[in-house]
């Protein structure tokens, strides 16, 4: 059964907790942009805590954290990648947040190509969100838009930067 999570549904497990990026998958309307949203915040904690090593280190974690509270919060919605799980933007748009240079203007250009990528899923991800109906295939497919957000990124530093 495919059901909308509520607040409850939220507090009921901790893998739904995490998967509902701490309640951001709950908006009524484009929860995986509130779910990107939520990788500011802990991109700006985390990163001068653990270092480049460390939050490379951290990041890796929440993806197989994230791996498990997908697999978990999906089957409990009755659907493997319910558009109320948004941890997989929050961890893939935390490595965009890694790799790009400082500055507002790059942060806000990362969002809204991470947003493209993540909503038009050029290749592979499309096979992976078709296919792979599993928590990691729910993590997987954001790392794709994770990393054209980076190639795209790193080529207009390149050749307008």
């Amino acid at each position: 059964m495919n059901q909308v999570p509520s607040p409850g549904f939220l507090v009921r497990h901790p893998a739904h907790f995490i998967a509902l990026g701490f309640g951001a998958g709950l908006a009524p309307v484009a929860p995986g942009t509130f779910g990107t949203l939520v990788a500011f915040p802990l991109a700006a904690w985390a990163l001068p805590i653990f270092g480049n090593l460390g939050y490379v280190l951290l990041c890796a974690a929440l993806f197989a954290l994230g791996c498990w509270a997908s697999g978990v919060t999906g089957k409990a919605l009755g659907l493997p990648d319910h558009g109320a799980i948004v941890w997989d933007e929050v961890v893939a748009f935390m490595l965009v947040l890694w790799v790009i240079p400082a500055g507002d203007a790059w942060a806000i250009a990362a969002f809204l190509l991470f947003r493209f990528f993540d909503i038009v899923k050029p290749p592979p991800a499309r096979v992976i969100d078709l296919h792979w109906k599993t928590g990691f295939g729910v993590m997987a497919d954001d790392l794709v838009a994770a990393f054209y957000t980076a190639l795209a990124l790193a080529l207009w530093q390149r050749f307008f930067g």
